[in-house]
């Protein structure tokens, strides 16, 4: 059984916590008056609304309206239930908890979604059967030796669940059939595949296997690498070397970032991330000490995966294998990243077609780590150095032709310093002035420009996104005046005791006029109750469990209001809700007499109770807030 977490530590967690240090992980911040802004990491949007109030520790989106404390935003990016944001609140701020709350972990929230967590379990039981396997059986030996050979610590093994899958193809499907998993369950998972007979067998064998993790660090599939030598199937084809699971419920290649999870705490402190072509560079360039990589999933670069890095870093290092295939694919990927995003893109170039892990082992760590970090070239330097493969330079016409494409891509170019180095460069080269460079590439310029305008008055084009200084947009739905009234008045009972127990010795003839509002104050009144009056805001807002309560909760407390109050502030706003509510329940009167008047035909009637409803309306609008 779970052990409940008590509310003292719950607080002490939070108070202890900074949020924007946990949001940080998970959405670049920056900072702009007092808050910090960035973008919201709930939907997609070009212009950053999403709030982070360090004063209040509360964050905000202005345009989908989310908002909460570090607790409600781990719940909503993770999808986890309130203990496990309790728990992963404290990993995240390095807070000691006692080991017996981890429990949790395995139990709250599970209810939500049952699949989700048995296909979990399924994955995890699996990773740690084939780590079994590689680690303590004869059977794995030559796998963990290749490996180790490979210069793969044991340490490194372990941190990453490298497990081998035998020749055999009934182990993985009898080990978790005895676990009492169906073959329903089993099916889904994508770790099997079945047969005319109906027979289940192993997708993976003769296989060392890499487990995926997914943002939170739950493995959600497998690559496999081919060890032993398979027999020639039916088509005459061999096996693949590298195998993926099959897209399933849990994992969707386009999504998934090998290491992002394991990454994304370096990639923050490092303001970076560097980019891999395969996971096994990945985890050779972890063990020589650069622990901020990560790979797409045996497919090229997707907009999901940049989307997920743009939330979370401004830099990209694309460090691909230096053979022919790796300087194509870094000339896609950083060409994508230019066209996408805001990125600050740097390439790192390996030599005689090596891929990183080779380099480590011929180099050595401190020369790769001395690579990586100072070796670096800008995306326009490496652009320069692709357009030069495969050209004869003494060759005039080739020669003006590369000149020609790369002042085109100079365009691309923002930093006018950086153009003028370029434009120095070439001069010294190829012997021509810097007037003529530039001259060449105005008129470049402008022929693109008419051409853009000549598309754009053709069809509408949405601009670039540009970072970064926000530019908080409004209000989703424009509040009416009652509604303001109703958020002052809870804002002051919120901060102000005076000002509750006002309104709570009223309560018996005054109410709010919307129910989300009475339901607040209601809920309020409760938590003190509870808390012994003793409760903080930020409790409070655990204490609402409803997602909309909880974002309008968070909309009053960021109201900018006046450190002074007064009773009569407080009367005035019950009034101006007394009255509103009056007239809007005599409005509704009205407009359930005109059914019933339009149901009879009495066209006088109808006409008289309109008027009515006009002069109602009227007055409701007048009436000051």
């Amino acid at each position: 059984m779970a052990v409940r977490i008590p509310e003292e530590t719950v607080n002490e967690i939070r108070e202890r916590t900074n949020i924007a240090d946990v949001v940080s992980q998970y959405v670049q911040l920056k900072k702009s008056g007092k808050n910090l802004f960035g973008f919201c990491p709930f939907h997609d949007e070009r212009t950053p609304s999403f709030s982070v109030t360090e004063e209040k520790q509360i964050f905000h989106c202005f345009s989908c309206g989310r908002g909460g404390n570090v607790y409600s935003f781990l719940m909503e990016i993770e999808g986890l239930s309130f203990p496990e944001a309790v728990i992963k609140t404290a990993e995240l701020s390095d807070i000691p908890i006692d080991s017996r709350f981890t429990q949790l972990q395995q139990g709250a929230g599970t209810e939500k979604d049952t699949k989700k967590a048995t296909l979990l379990k399924l994955h995890e039981e699996s990773a740690e059967l084939f780590q079994h396997i590689l680690m303590n059986t004869q059977t794995g030996e030559a796998a963990l030796s290749y490996l180790q050979n490979r210069g793969l610590s044991k340490e490194t093994i372990e941190a990453f669940s490298i497990g081998f899958a035998p020749k055999e193809r009934t182990v993985l499907v009898q080990y978790l059939q005895g676990k009492g998993y169906t073959d329903e369950q089993l099916e889904e998972s994508g770790l099997f595949i079945k047969r005319e007979s109906g027979e289940l067998q192993d997708r993976f064998h003769g296989r060392i296997l890499f487990p995926i993790e997914d943002h939170q660090g739950k493995i959600i599939a497998f690559s496999g690498r081919l060890f032993e030598e398979q027999p020639e199937l039916s088509t005459g084809r061999h096996e693949p070397k590298y195998l993926n699971s099959p897209e399933t419920y849990l994992f969707n290649k386009r999504r998934v970032l090998f290491n992002f999870h394991r990454a994304r705490p370096t990639i923050r402190k490092e303001s970076e991330v560097i980019l891999f072509e395969g996971f096994m560079d990945v985890i050779a360039a972890y063990q020589a000490g650069v622990q901020h990589g990560v790979a797409s999933m045996g497919t090229s670069l997707t907009n999901e995966h940049i989307h997920l890095l743009d939330k979370v870093v401004d830099k990209v290092v694309i460090a691909y294998d230096g053979d022919q295939a790796g300087i194509e694919a870094t000339k896609r990927a950083a060409d994508t990243f230019a066209e996408e995003t805001h990125f600050d893109i740097e390439i790192v170039q390996f030599a005689d077609g090596m891929d990183p892990d080779e380099f480590i082992k011929k180099k050595g760590e401190a020369s790769f780590n001395e690579l990586i970090r100072h070796g670096r070239a800008t995306h326009f330097n490496f652009i320069m150095q692709y357009y030069r493969r495969n050209i004869h330079l003494n060759n005039e016409n080739e020669r003006l032709n590369y000149i020609d494409k790369i002042l085109t891509e100079m365009l691309n170019v923002p930093s006018a310093i950086e153009r003028e180095h370029y434009f120095k460069q070439l001069s010294e080269e190829f012997d021509l002035s810097l007037a003529a460079l530039e001259e060449q590439f105005q008129q470049i310029f402008h022929s693109r420009k008419s051409q853009s305008d000549r598309r754009h008055q053709e069809k509408k084009v949405e601009p670039r996104k540009e970072i970064f200084f926000p530019q908080v947009q409004q209000q989703r739905r424009k509040l009416s005046s009652v509604e303001r009234t109703e958020r002052q008045l809870l804002n002051r009972v919120f901060h102000f005791d005076e000002a509750r127990l006002e309104v709570k010795n009223f309560s018996d003839i005054f109410h709010f006029v919307h129910d989300e509002y009475q339901m607040l104050y209601l809920l309020y009144e409760s938590f003190l109750e509870q808390t012994d009056h003793q409760g903080t805001m930020d409790a409070f807002i655990d204490f609402v469990k409803e997602p909309d309560l909880k974002n309008i909760l968070v909309e009053i407390e960021l109201m900018t209001m006046s450190e002074d109050f007064s009773i009569r502030e407080i009367q005035d706003c019950m009034d101006v809700i007394s009255r509103k509510s009056v007239l809007e329940e005599k409005i509704k009167e009205k407009q359930q007499a005109i059914k019933e008047a339009s149901h009879h035909g009495d066209q006088e009637q109808l006409r008289s109770l309109m008027a009515e409803i006009v002069e109602l309306s009227r007055e409701l609008k007048t009436k000051p807030v």
